[in-house]
């Protein structure tokens, strides 16, 4: 069986969802630090007259593992790496404290 690139499927996802989200008024950018495993993606503007400003989602890869900081989308990065065929217990809850992750699927570090 072929092994997983986790820095390309994490782009493609993040790419996919910033396709998606193309908006006149908000700017989404994408932050991909493959140096040192960091990958985002980030609105910025405005949404009628609300400020738009922060990550939508936040990845990162640690000791092989896929950290998830951060998740704004309501399908679940999580699901979509599952679903792509990355093990459970190679993907991390960061958002989750370190108690509450013992009681998900995935990863507890």
């Amino acid at each position: 069986m072929e092994t997983l690139n986790y820095h390309e499927l994490v782009q493609k996802i993040l790419k996919a969802h910033a396709i998606n989200l193309n908006d006149d008024d908000t700017e989404v950018q994408m932050i991909f630090d493959s140096e040192r495993n960091h990958y985002l993606v980030m609105l910025v503007g405005w949404y009628d007259q609300r400020r738009e400003y922060g990550s939508l989602i936040h990845i990162d890869i640690k000791d092989n593992k896929i950290w998830i900081q951060s998740d704004g989308t309501e399908v679940g990065v999580a699901n979509e790496l599952v679903e792509a065929g990355v093990p459970r217990q190679d993907i991390v809850l960061g958002f989750k404290s370190p108690f509450k992750r013992q009681f998900t699927r995935y990863a507890h570090q």
